[in-house]
């Protein structure tokens, strides 16, 4: 009944189905899987959204995961939780017991308010580091290599266009859109600091052959229409960002069937300084979550470049460029 669905996620065995069922059978478990349907969560804003202590928070989500509903991603000083795999039974019935749910249900829609508060809170503390931070934005990216070695493989990963329209998704200070500009008919990108905004519109201010403009908008209600880009970037902005899975979707949507995604960030790492200092919320991205994400997005395969930091730098970032192709026939 549950998997009817979704025959593709396969079947799972008898005791597995009871196990999975005696673990959602209980209020607090099935209220913290209909949050993690929305996206991934860390304990503490799992305990936050749920009013209730982090170790029995702990205690319920041990059970979830022992039963395959959901997976345990520990990162530095904090432990993320999310649903099963994509593509898995588990996941489909994760998701089939939280859509019987009524989602009028007082203690559900105070639960989802709670996390909204959560994730505005935070999405405060990001926008207040970026706007104290932007005119330094050039001193923090020293931590990996220089940016010069970077831009020429984005370049590389993008291909050589032209692009009748490219979108940058979390612009910062543009220059995203100046490296493209040569390949670029036309260029938009949005963000949601207006300090970097600021500084975008004065970069591109200076070029003759300005093509680009910038806007405030947020990846989470993107403020261009869907299915219209060549080429869509996003570059050093997922880890901030509370819910990555979705901004990697919503970015996808932007493509046109053929469209090109670029994202940028960088890989796992235990800079826990960034977290605490610089805002960041993940402490970078591994392969396979990220090809999980681009297929759930419509972009089934991705070229993947490691830029490594040279032998004997020190603390150092790897970063990541993922690249791949909206597939014909997915949805805008």
């Amino acid at each position: 009944m549950f998997i009817s669905r979704n025959e593709f996620a396969g079947r799972v065995s008898l005791d597995g189905l009871v196990g999975a069922l005696r673990a959602a059978g209980e209020p607090s478990r099935l209220r913290a899987l209909a949050l993690l349907v929305r996206g991934e969560l860390a304990v503490g804003e799992l305990a936050q959204a749920l009013g209730q202590s982090q170790p029995r928070i702990s205690r319920h989500l041990k059970l979830l995961t022992e039963s395959g509903l959901a997976e345990r991603a520990p990162e530095g000083a904090w432990v993320f939780y999310r649903l099963a795999p994509e593509g898995s039974a588990e996941r489909a019935l994760a998701e089939d017991l939280v859509a019987r749910l009524d989602a009028a249900d007082p203690v559900l829609v105070r639960d989802r308010e709670r996390l909204a508060e959560i994730h505005e809170a935070r999405a405060m503390a990001a926008a207040a580091y970026f706007d104290e931070n932007a005119e330094d934005w050039n001193r923090v990216r020293a931590l990996h290599l220089p940016d010069v070695d970077i831009e020429a493989a984005v370049l590389e990963a993008a291909g050589p266009g032209p692009f009748d329209l490219m979108i940058d998704v979390g612009v910062g200070i543009g220059r995203m859109l100046e490296i493209f500009a040569d390949r670029a008919v036309r260029a938009e990108g949005f963000d949601t600091s207006r300090q970097m905004l600021a500084l975008a519109r004065a970069a591109l201010a200076g070029r003759v052959d300005a093509k680009a403009s910038v806007r405030l908008g947020d990846i989470y209600d993107p403020p261009v229409p869907p299915g219209q880009a060549a080429l869509v970037t996003v570059h050093q902005v997922l880890h901030f960002l509370p819910d990555p899975r979705r901004a990697v979707i919503n970015a996808a949507r932007l493509l046109r069937p053929g469209g090109r995604l670029v994202l940028v960030d960088f890989a796992p790492h235990g800079l826990e300084f960034l977290r605490e200092s610089h805002a960041h919320r993940r402490l970078g991205f591994a392969d396979d979550e990220m090809r999980a994400w681009c297929a759930a997005a419509g972009v089934p395969a991705l070229d993947i470049r490691t830029l490594a930091p040279p032998p004997g730098a020190g603390d150092k970032l790897t970063v990541k460029i993922w690249a791949g192709e909206k597939a014909e026939g997915a949805a805008a």
